[in-house]
């Protein structure tokens, strides 16, 4: 259950949050903006804001609730495509962002409308708006509303997913100046969090087999009690498998996905 402590450090978060934003916003409309300024900060952001914003954005419901439980499911097999993420993200800032910069290209549809012509560019941001909206919007939606629903006990379902999605609004009203730089207060809660959330479960288990609140001795518990979970690529099941094996082995890409096609899309 949510207790008082826990409200107000939400509250102290949406206070700032939204104040920023909405200050950002108020004084960009006394401001001539361009498309370019709203995309891109004015050129203000400083590389560690870039850094966060990236990773903040990249990281939210699907990753806290949605690979969790797929790592509970399957195992630390699903952070394949997490470490696809990163080595896709290194090898678009080495070799291909040059290129972008150079040519002031800044968005997709831009990449496509020089290289290709104005059609291919409205269908592919077409695509991908439909796309954001129908799978990633309602999907982080759902998952952050059904955590707070659950740690509140409560029945407002679609009140706190509206309160949600008018929090988000909120803080896009600035651009991405304001988007940069809570990106930054986001990344520290997320990796804050993720910490003690993992603390908080190992000790847990190592609570469970009666080693006090032991974090080394929970972790070597998990390693000798589901030593299968522990493994980063999954064997082909045989004739002789199980159901539980070829439903994991069904659930993620294979090595050629993984070598090949994900790198598109990511």
């Amino acid at each position: 259950m949510i207790k008082t402590a826990d409200i107000i450090v939400f509250l102290v978060y949406f206070i700032i949050v939204a104040s920023y934003g909405i200050w950002i916003y108020r004084r960009k409309k006394k401001i001539k903006e361009t498309s370019t300024d709203f995309f891109l900060a004015e050129g203000s952001l400083t590389w560690w804001a870039i850094g966060a914003s990236l990773i903040a954005s990249n990281i939210s419901a699907e990753q806290f609730i949605g690979m969790s439980g797929s790592g509970f499911k399957l195992g630390l097999a699903i952070a394949a495509y997490e470490w696809l993420a990163a080595a896709s993200l290194i090898i678009v800032a080495v070799f291909f962002m040059p290129i972008y910069l150079k040519n002031r290209i800044f968005t997709m549809p831009q990449f496509l409308k020089t290289r290709y012509n104005e059609t291919v560019a409205l269908i592919m941001a077409i695509f991908w708006l439909f796309l954001y909206i129908t799978v990633n919007l309602t999907s982080i939606l759902f998952l952050g509303t059904l955590a707070i629903n659950n740690l509140s006990g409560g029945e407002n379902f679609h009140i706190i997913m509206i309160g949600l999605a008018v929090f988000a609004l909120i803080i896009t009203l600035g651009g991405m100046k304001v988007i940069g730089y809570t990106d930054v207060i986001q990344v520290l809660v997320l990796i804050i969090g993720g910490l003690v959330t993992s603390y908080i479960a190992l000790t847990l288990v190592s609570e469970h087999f009666g080693y006090g609140k032991d974090i080394l001795a929970g972790f070597n518990t998990l390693i000798n009690k589901a030593p299968e979970h522990f493994n980063m690529i999954f064997d082909k099941p045989g004739s002789q498998a199980t159901k539980e094996q070829v439903s994991n082995w069904l659930d993620l890409p294979g090595v050629a996905m993984l070598i090949a096609g994900m790198w598109v899309p990511t």
